[in-house]
């Protein structure tokens, strides 16, 4: 804690990244074991504060929602552990925006329960909401940023939400971050001066600064070529790989094929307001 406030795991992410690139996967996965060792004692001390630790990080059972009297989900279920990869497909207006902030506590089911972190959002306080929800990155589709202050800014925006003092240290970290991205040359511009692939990497580079336990992404590539898809997607697959959990919600089926050429994902999908799991094609 850091005067009252969450400390989050900063720095810790970026050490792993870089080996993504240059170790062995023995090496890797005994590091990585370790490091889910440090977290889990780190967590485990947090008694109180909405951070219970179990399998799945997010749970929703038999959630619907609904505006006025159109009901847009109903009776949906789905658990989100840790190290794992979905996708999350349907049609525009088919409710996967709706489903990403039932996810992670921006929107409240008209029944049945959502688990954030083996609590139930129903009952946790503010306090203890906003604590587990530091623990969930989102991706938003507008990737929105405040115009005045420049890209490495705006990705550390969530440490001086959270009441952080920057130190030099976590400084050469954000550096690190904004390289990871491939946003060095760019992350002195202002967000209206970028193209949007680069915003796309740095709502990214954004959604993992508090080193969360999972990525929530809304349709991270649907204002990019191919190309950048695709490095959208590498990107996702290592943090996959650092064992977050990974909800993508798209419409690009190609995206989908393509990604499960490198990752062992699940693909659900949105069908008359209830949720499905996806068929063979995909």
């Amino acid at each position: 804690m850091h005067g009252g406030r969450v400390t989050p795991l900063y720095g810790g992410i970026l050490p792993h990244l870089a080996m993504l690139h240059g170790q062995s996967k023995a090496v890797m996965r005994k590091y990585l074991l370790q490091c889910d060792c440090n977290r889990t004692q780190h967590r485990a001390s947090k008694e109180g504060a909405g951070c219970a630790l179990g399998k799945f990080v997010i749970e929703l059972q038999d959630v619907s929602y609904g505006y006025g009297s159109d009901m847009v989900l109903s009776q949906m279920s789905l658990r989100l552990a840790k190290g794992s990869f979905h996708f999350l497909t349907g049609p525009s207006g088919a409710g996967k925006t709706t489903f990403l902030k039932l996810c992670y506590g921006e929107l409240r089911p008209l029944s049945g329960q959502v688990r954030l972190m083996g609590h139930d959002s129903a009952t946790m306080a503010r306090d203890d909401l906003a604590l587990a929800r530091q623990r969930i990155g989102v991706v938003h589709q507008d990737c929105q940023f405040l115009d005045h202050l420049d890209v490495a800014q705006n990705i550390a925006l969530p440490l001086y939400v959270a009441g952080r003092d920057i130190s030099e240290a976590e400084r050469r970290n954000l550096t690190q971050l904004v390289n990871w991205v491939d946003l060095r040359h760019r992350s002195a511009a202002l967000p209206l001066e970028i193209s949007g692939g680069e915003r796309q990497r740095a709502a990214l580079a954004r959604a993992i600064i508090m080193d969360p336990d999972v990525i929530l992404a809304d349709e991270p590539t649907g204002n990019v070529d191919w190309e950048m898809a695709m490095r959208q997607l590498r990107l996702l697959v290592e943090l996959n790989r650092l064992g977050k959990a990974v909800l993508v919600a798209t419409h690009d089926l190609a995206f989908i094929r393509a990604a499960k050429k490198h990752v062992a994902a699940r693909v659900l999908r949105i069908v008359g307001g209830k949720l499905q799991l996806a068929g063979a094609d995909l």
